[in-house]
């Protein structure tokens, strides 16, 4: 009975052949497998369209898209845009030249017409009154209150109204006392090496620092005007803008310094910018 075209299709599709790797010098098999025509298709057929994918994947996601005719660099959309911008940017530039020149050239020609601007009418047609900007008596009085108060330490305007008492910075033998004839603004105080040194009253460190002619220096400001100087110090205990309260250690005695002559406290006080005696606030007995 003979075969229909599909049977011999079938068979011809699904008949087996063996596929034999043999050594060329022992004739010896190496491997072999079994593989028919419908085989070779389907697996034809898939490495195909895994083969199509990888290469879209390949082409889609990496930068050799920019190498096909087609497609742009990412570096050139940008520069694009800005050309974009800058080409925006020069019609209004433009626009805004050929108006100032038409404008100059209605002025060269004579076109534009002179206009007469009274401001007196246009006060009278949108009746507006006179303003009268001399201050009230109350506004006088407030400005001159205002004018009165310290607008620049509040600390000194917390304290302005009271009395300030200053204690003794240290106790010891005064071995030299204020002499403006000799231009020795202070009291020298002897004591022993790292005897602790006090403020003499409440107030904010404005200074600390190393001389070499007075060695550690610190300097507070306090209320009213006053400024108390402390130096020959063997160290200093606060930094600058500290706030300190009367009695408070802020440094330790010493004798540095190429003016020293021993350990002791050069002390200084300072009323509104000029040196007073020290003697005649604080007893150092």
């Amino acid at each position: 009975m003979a075969k229909s075209k599909k049977e011999r299709l079938k068979e011809k599709l699904t008949f087996k052949y063996r596929f034999v790797v043999l050594n060329e010098d022992t004739f010896e098999e190496r491997f072999s497998f079994k593989l028919n025509r419908l085989n070779a298709f389907v697996f034809g057929g898939i490495f195909s369209v895994l083969l199509i994918v990888l290469t879209i994947l390949l082409i889609a996601l990496t930068p050799l898209k920019e190498y096909i005719q087609g497609y742009s660099s990412t570096e050139l959309k940008k520069e694009a845009t800005n050309l974009v911008y800058k080409v925006d940017s020069l019609n209004k530039v433009l626009s805004v030249n050929d108006l100032y020149i038409e404008n100059i050239q209605q002025v060269l020609k004579g076109e534009i017409k002179r206009v007469t601007f009274n401001k007196d009418s246009v006060f009278k047609q949108y009746e507006i009154e006179e303003i009268n900007f001399a201050p009230s008596a109350v506004d006088s009085a407030f400005r001159e209150e205002v004018e009165e108060l310290d607008r620049f330490s509040v600390f000194q305007q917390a304290k302005k109204n009271t009395d300030i008492v200053f204690t003794a910075p240290i106790r010891g033998q005064v071995t030299q006392n204020y002499d403006d004839k000799e231009k020795h603004f202070a009291v020298d105080i002897a004591v022993n090496v790292d005897t602790p040194v006090k403020a003499v009253a409440d107030g904010t460190v404005i200074f600390t620092g190393f001389t070499a002619d007075t060695g550690y220096v610190i300097v507070l400001e306090h209320g009213q005007g006053f400024i108390s100087v402390y130096k020959h110090n063997s160290s200093i205990y606060k930094e600058q803008g500290a706030l300190v309260k009367t009695g408070e250690a802020i440094a330790s005695a010493g004798s540095t310094g190429t003016f020293s002559t021993g350990a002791h406290l050069h002390f200084e006080l300072w009323n509104e910018g000029y040196p007073v005696n020290p003697t005649n606030y604080i007893n150092f007995e």
